[in-house]
């Protein structure tokens, strides 16, 4: 039986969730995140939402990331699937 993993939007990972990224839906916003260490490969994890609902907290390469809903949007990623 294989392991069937899904690619979705990095928002649609629920707070305490990590996935790997995979790729980016905007080119030009790309780059920013890249630069901000947002590489394809890297583990993120959804950490929390603020009270309002923008902005989110990912962890990333060892740090806390604050990042709009908008931006987390374009982040394609596949899901970690929960050590048992």
């Amino acid at each position: 039986m294989g392991l069937f993993v899904l690619a979705m939007k990095l928002t649609a990972l629920k707070p305490g969730k990590s996935g790997i990224i995979k790729d980016f839906t905007d080119l030009n916003l790309s780059i920013k995140l890249m630069e901000m260490g947002c590489l394809p490969g890297e583990q993120i994890t959804y950490e929390r939402v603020a009270p309002l609902g923008d902005p989110i907290a990912v962890s990333i390469a060892g740090y806390q990331l604050s990042i709009r809903k908008a931006e987390a949007a374009t982040i394609i990623v596949e899901e970690v699937p929960p050590l048992f």
